[in-house]
């Protein structure tokens, strides 16, 4: 099932992005920190959903993918994460990466693989979601581009 979402941008302090991402116990720290990209997600009109990349040269980090509560079972988890491995290919990434507690079977079944954080460049290791914000105890997962 392909589901079409529209894709807009939107600024780090937007109240809505903070609070869905709040909501699902995802991190807000670093929100409006410099390199970070953000969009909402919206069909028809109704936001269903936000997420956001940060680019390092051919490497992206998936971050901050949520899908509000009401809008959860119909596919836009997998339409936000594919939009956002479309955006991170257009703008030169090669790969992407994310850090997950609990959705890493989600992520499986779009492709990424986890490995070992000694396995992930540099620039992933030092943000701030590898270095401090996520717990040791997340997985790290990576998948090639193209989406």
């Amino acid at each position: 099932m392909s589901v079409d979402l529209n894709q807009q941008p939107l600024e780090g302090d937007d109240e809505s992005l903070r609070a869905a991402l709040s909501g699902a116990g995802l991190p807000i720290d670093d929100l409006t920190d410099a390199g970070r990209s953000f969009f909402r997600f919206s069909r028809d009109g109704e936001t269903v959903g936000f997420g956001g990349l940060e680019l390092y040269g051919e490497a992206a980090l998936l971050r901050s993918i949520v899908v509000l509560s009401d809008r959860q079972g119909f596919g836009f988890g997998h339409a936000i994460t594919l939009g956002l491995l479309n955006q991170a290919h257009r703008t030169g990434a090669g790969a992407a990466y994310l850090l997950t507690e609990s959705t890493a079977p989600f992520f499986q079944s779009l492709g990424f693989r986890p490995i070992a954080r000694d396995e992930a460049p540099s620039e992933i290791l030092t943000t701030r979601q590898a270095a401090s914000l996520c717990p040791a105890s997340a997985v790290l997962m990576v998948r090639s581009l193209p989406a």
